[in-house]
């Protein structure tokens, strides 16, 4: 088995300057990597104060690269309005030429971003669940024509759902869409558990993403042979640009 490659990175305080990212990403290409996501939050807790837009950051690593894989890991959907979100992820679909991957979830409880009282967002699980389903539809319609122009990729756009372990409640989910991004993962093993339960709930034979993120250095051979089709390097909330540089130069990981 085989997997693809990629860099993981929060464009939180030093790499909140979007041209820095942008240029991380170009070297991440020119070293031969596959991938490059990043962090989507408004908010993070403290002691992260600098935070920059993922959507500016990822329009700028579109123009600076022509090959990555791009995406937000994770954006979450229910602090967002979908038909904003369509023509977003649709121009920056055609912008990078069809390389967005988008990821989604119902937002991390852990972050603070989800306060009521600071932005007015829903702050209950389930009805963030709810908003999480109803704007996926909504997309899925903007997305095959209801907004125009429509993004590069047909039928649209690719949606990777995430999970934190050990919850399984969105692998039904994630079974309805494109790929699995399942985070705090003790070990393959519990990767490889996650597989079988989502391949049981998929109705089509078509491809399926097992994205993993673990630390620079990390063996991925038993990642992929749990069934990861992306391996991920990550770098934490507080990433330098010098620690991203260096993993990048290493090289993707080769299994």
């Amino acid at each position: 088995m085989t997997a693809r490659h990629g860099i993981f990175v929060a464009p939180f305080e030093e790499l909140a300057e979007p041209r820095l990212v942008a240029e991380l990403a170009a070297r991440a290409e020119a070293r031969g990597w596959d991938g490059f996501f990043v962090w989507d939050h408004v908010a993070y807790r403290e002691p992260v104060r600098a935070v920059a837009d993922p959507w500016v950051t990822l329009a700028a690593v579109a123009m600076a690269t022509e090959l990555l894989v791009i995406g937000p890991l994770v954006t979450p959907l229910p602090r967002r309005r979908p038909h904003q979100l369509a023509r977003e992820t649709a121009t920056l679909d055609r912008l990078s030429h069809g390389r967005l991957v988008l990821g989604v979830g119902i937002g991390s409880d852990r972050t603070g971003e989800f306060d009521p009282d600071r932005f007015g967002e829903e702050g209950d699980p389930r009805a963030r669940a709810v908003l999480l389903d109803d704007g996926l539809e909504r997309l899925r319609s903007y997305w095959e024509g209801e907004f125009e122009p429509r993004p590069v990729q047909r039928p649209r756009i690719p949606v990777w759902v995430a999970a934190r372990w050990p919850r399984r409640r969105p692998l039904a989910r994630a079974a309805r869409w494109d790929g699995l991004f399942p985070i705090d993962l003790p070990g393959p093993e519990a990767l490889a558990e996650l597989a079988a339960e989502t391949r049981a709930l998929r109705d089509t034979p078509d491809p399926f993403d097992l994205v993993v993120t673990n630390p620079a250095g990390t063996d991925p051979a038993p990642w992929i042979e749990a069934g990861a089709t992306w391996c991920l390097t990550g770098f934490g909330p507080q990433p330098t640009a010098a620690e991203v540089g260096e993993a990048i130069d290493v090289g993707a990981p080769r299994a």
